[in-house]
């Protein structure tokens, strides 16, 4: 299969070629040859003619998002309505990458696949356009949803909080905003075998099991062997730019049930992450 990848040098996207390329042919698209803000690039990724097309190409600074819903709203919108067009063209399948943000956290459980968005900030709201234009131009699509990213690099969540404990010496960190941390290279295979399946629709796909930012930044320091005071705060005491939803983890329903893909406890991807010897 002929597949291109939008964002494809981001940190899902280079798991995603790791991981396709030994079966297929793959075309990796990225700033600064391909902007998906811009209307050439309908015309442009149309005559690749590929087969599938993962668009994992997004503004996903969410605080960024906040401060500017218009780049937020063109990048994440529009931009995903410039690939869902290139894919119409060509008759290429979608495969959209999207957040647990466009929910609203009030449910105070995971949420599944048929549950009804409402997104509580813009780059959550701008993620729910972006769906709504996969689902209204096309008939053969995937969007998959997915929480927490991270992968090997510097530029993650983990790392970040590394070298904030080693620069700081103490952190506080909220406790009641939920979510499921998710490995790049466990989303990148449970993908592989989605489009495998040629069973379109609505996908959650992440870590299994939930997890507060407390507890995902408790077992980071562990792992990186860092002894520092570690405090607990809430989200209303956490001034940032974006609200995100407080309860926000998804839950792996469709999936998991229908297709038996499922990726593995968080902590046992975190523990290879950081090359420990993983759990039994």
């Amino acid at each position: 299969m002929r597949i291109a990848i939008t964002g494809g040098r981001g940190q899902l996207g280079r798991e995603l070629v790791r991981v396709l390329a030994s079966n297929h042919e793959i075309i990796v698209l990225d700033i600064p040859e391909c902007d998906i803000t811009q209307r050439s690039e309908i015309e442009c990724i149309g005559d690749m003619a590929p087969d599938l097309v993962i668009h994992a190409a997004a503004m996903t600074d969410v605080d960024g998002c906040a401060r500017d819903p218009q780049a937020a709203f063109r990048t994440n919108a529009l931009g995903t309505q410039n690939v869902a067009l290139a894919c119409q063209r060509s008759n290429a399948v979608m495969l959209y990458i999207s957040t647990n943000e466009v929910f609203d956290g009030a449910k105070g459980s995971p949420y599944l696949e048929l549950d009804d968005p409402r997104a509580i900030n813009p780059y959550g709201a701008s993620k729910l356009a972006g769906e709504r234009y996969v689902q209204m131009l096309l008939h053969r699509f995937y969007i998959v949803r997915t929480a927490w990213l991270y992968a090997l690099g510097s530029n993650n969540f983990p790392s970040k909080m590394i070298a904030l404990a080693k620069e700081k010496g103490r952190l506080a960190i909220v406790d009641d905003e939920i979510g499921n941390p998710t490995y790049a290279p466990d989303l990148a295979r449970a993908i592989a075998d989605l489009i495998d399946t040629n069973h379109f629709g609505i996908y959650h796909l992440t870590g299994e099991g939930v997890a507060s930012r407390y507890d995902w930044v408790e077992r980071i320091l562990q792992l990186a062997r860092l002894e520092i005071p570690l405090t607990r705060i809430r989200l209303a005491d956490y001034q940032r730019a974006s609200t995100p939803p407080p309860f926000g983890a998804l839950a792996n329903f469709a999936a998991a049930t229908t297709l038996g893909i499922k990726l593995r406890p968080w902590q046992t991807a975190l523990e290879e992450c950081f090359g420990e010897p993983k759990s039994q």
